[in-house]
């Protein structure tokens, strides 16, 4: 299952499980690798010239690629994607920040290099990070692992968004990462702003999600850095022990309630495999994958807090399916405007309407009309 340095199972931080294929970067991603090495030796005394890049497939948003120098070292390079970009969107400064910062904590991240606003290097903002030997897995049923070997891994994941929830924003230089309060209302205004700017036809769910979650936000407020996007695909494990190495694609981190995280993070359990890299309907028990139920107590139990209210629980992965319905739509926009990431993005923006109908359906199971 593992891939060595050398594999096309390459991606985002690290060798992976075999799932990720490598491309050569063409028409707008294409990057200057002589002008980028040139810069890069500057700042990495390590690097032996040429260089080369090679783009990971597979991404939605920013661009990101494997960096292979004369001798044998690898980092990865992540950028701000060429073109029309939605405000505040693709904010790769933000992701260097908050993994620089989380350096040395209990929470896993790459060692990052450096960071790049001069566009003229490579035509937008990037910056370069070490690459993560390791596994991922894109898959959360984890086929062709023993079911004993699938608990440790999820339970490897759990501690790691635990460990994420536990930190101190201001102990670790993070206290202005972000507004304090009122994290949800401002997250659904932002997405619902950024599906009106992305909307390429009327999807009559999201406008009833819309109108309804920001009358339904649960009572009280918590404070959190928050990943914004942690799902079991956008880890590193250890090549062959239950231990997550690396947690990436920080873009959409922020201060917020770590409940709406760990919502997020749990929404493969009630989504299916067709429709965002879910698990719902499978024989969990038989696969040795614990029930949502259980893999939420122990992140409660790791992070010291009471049990979820049932209520607020179904809102929060209601107001995550929205959320992530809107994160698509601009992945299809982008897609139709040929400036997306992958060549599956297309593919993947096409889940936005059932996304959004998934979560309308989440909001009638609460009682809403």
């Amino acid at each position: 299952m593992n891939a060595d340095a050398d594999s096309p199972g390459e991606r985002g931080g690290g060798a992976t499980a075999g799932s990720v294929r490598m491309r050569e970067p063409g028409g707008a991603l294409v990057i200057d690798t002589r002008r980028l090495g040139e810069y890069l030796a500057e700042h990495l005394p390590e690097l032996r010239l040429p260089l080369s890049a090679s783009l990971f497939e597979g991404g939605q948003s920013n661009p990101t690629y494997l960096l292979r120098d004369a001798g044998q070292g690898r980092w990865v390079l992540r950028r701000k994607p060429p073109g029309r970009l939605l405000p505040s969107a693709h904010a790769v400064d933000r992701e260097y920040r908050v993994m620089s910062a989380l350096a040395g904590s209990e929470v896993p991240v790459p060692r990052m290099r450096l960071l790049c606003s001069d566009e003229s290097v490579i035509g937008s903002m990037f910056y370069v990070m070490d690459c993560v030997a390791g596994r991922i897995f894109f898959d959360p049923r984890l086929p062709g692992l023993q079911p004993g070997e699938r608990g440790e891994l999820f339970d490897a994941m759990n501690r790691a968004i635990a460990a994420l929830h536990r930190v101190d924003p201001a102990a670790v230089g993070l206290g202005d990462y972000g507004k304090p309060g009122r994290y949800v209302a401002r997250q659904i205004e932002r997405w619902s702003q950024q599906y009106r700017a992305s909307q390429t036809e009327p999807l009559e769910a999201m406008e009833r999600l819309m109108q309804w979650l920001p009358e339904h936000v649960p009572e009280g407020d918590e404070v959190a850095v928050v990943h914004g996007d942690f799902r079991m695909d956008n880890l590193i494990f250890h090549p062959s022990e239950p231990r997550v190495l690396a947690v990436l694609d920080w873009e959409l981190s922020t201060l917020g309630h770590p409940l709406a995280d760990f919502a997020y993070h749990c929404m493969a359990w009630r989504l299916g495999p067709g429709q965002f890299r879910g698990m719902a309907g499978e024989d969990l028990s038989a696969l040795g994958i614990p029930s949502e139920a259980s893999y939420v107590q122990a992140y409660c139990a790791r992070t010291g807090r009471a049990p979820v209210a049932a209520q607020d629980w179904e809102f929060f992965l209601a107001f995550n399916m929205f959320r992530l319905a809107a994160i698509l739509q601009g992945v299809l926009a982008r897609a139709l405007q040929g400036n997306a990431a992958s060549a599956q993005a297309l593919e993947a923006g096409s889940r936005a309407r059932p996304l959004a109908e998934a979560a309308w359906a989440q909001v009638q199971r609460l009682g809403a009309r």
